[in-house]
């Protein structure tokens, strides 16, 4: 947080940088704890502009509009993990702003975020930095070509089985630093959203286990399938990793368990895909955590309401034959469905997701998988 301060209380304003479904989540919280709320994105039709009391329809780098959001609000936050370094300076010059802006730019970059991790001694995987068409970095291949920014959901990402292959890779990504990641043999990848406060005040939700599509999120249990040492070790992890940064707010910590051993993946600055199951299985929500976080209130409670649950993404592509059949999604009345309010459908593209609970995560999972399989059931 840019400076210290004591609890912000409705009904402040609370702003956000970002209007996707993140945010629209986040402010439908602050609403019901009775905060005012306001936006900025420049798609007049993003998600979160239907929950805000104030809309400012801007680039995210338009100073005029940062500085009315800055002056009108207590608080500011952001829903995603690239919004301009300079935007977010400007707005803590004004304000307050969680996460501190220099934890969204380590988070923003994988090589300072590689190297951040590396410095503070956490365990991650073989990597290099690529950043030039002669470049022979000594990684194993297979191997994976990231760019260092702006690549999300499996874009800006080439898997390469050799070091020619690597470089060719390189240059249909434009030629822009890149990190070259080993191939991992995966157990299985997990994640740990935790949230801290400006005075060190830190919880952890239960450590849930991924499973990605074409880079794509697709399956989220809670929770993990994993001994008990790996669900604390990774909740320790994480707490480290948030003491590192300074972090206020909702952090997310993707991680790999390779040979019963984990390996800090990426970081997510913000609440995250993996903890929308949160909204019906647990005591407080991923997003009313984040406004109770950046607010400097006391964190909630994060246990889970059910003994199991699991969540899957809706893509656009489940448009494709028209609309979706949701009351056969339904049926059942162990799952619930969430939709963001994007008009336009399309692959690849998150439209909401169905979450189903159960008496363990097996259950739950089976459950989540049918409800989505039964959208293409219209009679």
């Amino acid at each position: 947080m840019s400076r210290s301060h004591g609890p912000v209380e409705p009904p402040a304003m609370i702003g956000m940088l970002g209007g996707g479904q993140l945010g629209r989540y986040a402010l439908m919280a602050a609403r019901t704890m009775g905060y005012r709320t306001a936006v900025l994105d420049p798609d007049p039709a993003a998600p979160a502009a239907a929950i805000a009391d104030l809309v400012l329809t801007a680039p995210f780098d338009d100073e005029a509009a940062l500085i009315e959001l800055g002056d009108r609000c207590e608080v500011i936050t952001t829903e995603f993990e690239n919004p301009p370094a300079a935007s977010l300076q400007l707005l803590a010059r004004r304000t307050l702003v969680a996460p501190p802006p220099e934890a969204v730019a380590i988070a923003q970059d994988r090589i300072r975020e590689k190297s951040f991790l590396a410095e503070i001694g956490m365990p991650i995987g073989a990597w290099a930095v690529v950043d030039a068409v002669d470049a022979d970095p000594a990684i194993r291949y297979p191997a994976i070509l990231k760019t260092a920014r702006l690549g999300y959901d499996g874009k800006g990402q080439r898997l390469v089985v050799d070091g020619s292959e690597m470089r060719a890779a390189w240059r249909l990504l434009g030629s822009v630093p890149c990190v070259l990641e080993e191939a991992l043999p995966l157990d299985t990848e997990v994640s740990v959203v935790v949230a801290r406060t400006a005075d060190g005040g830190f919880v952890s939700y239960p450590v849930v286990e991924n499973t990605h599509v074409d880079g794509i999120l697709d399956l989220t249990v809670a929770p993990a399938r994993v001994s008990g040492r790996i669900a604390d070790r990774a909740a320790g992890l994480a707490m480290a990793i948030a003491d590192a940064l300074g972090y206020v707010g909702v952090l997310a910590v993707e991680m790999f368990v390779v040979g019963g051993e984990l390996l800090v993946n990426e970081l997510a600055p913000r609440p995250h895909n993996s903890g929308h199951w949160t909204l019906d299985a647990a005591q407080t929500s991923q997003f009313q955590q984040q406004i109770r976080a950046v607010c400097g209130l006391t964190l909630g409670d994060t246990g889970m309401t059910r003994p199991a649950a699991a969540m899957v993404n809706l893509l656009g592509d489940r448009w494709d034959d028209g609309e979706p059949a949701w009351a056969e999604a339904l049926a059942h009345p162990s799952v619930a469905l969430h939709l963001y309010g994007k008009t336009s459908p399309r692959p690849g593209r998150k439209m909401g997701h169905l979450t189903a609970w159960g008496a363990s995560s097996e259950e739950a999972e089976v459950l989540a998988l049918d409800a989505r399989s039964a959208l293409s059931r219209r009679g």
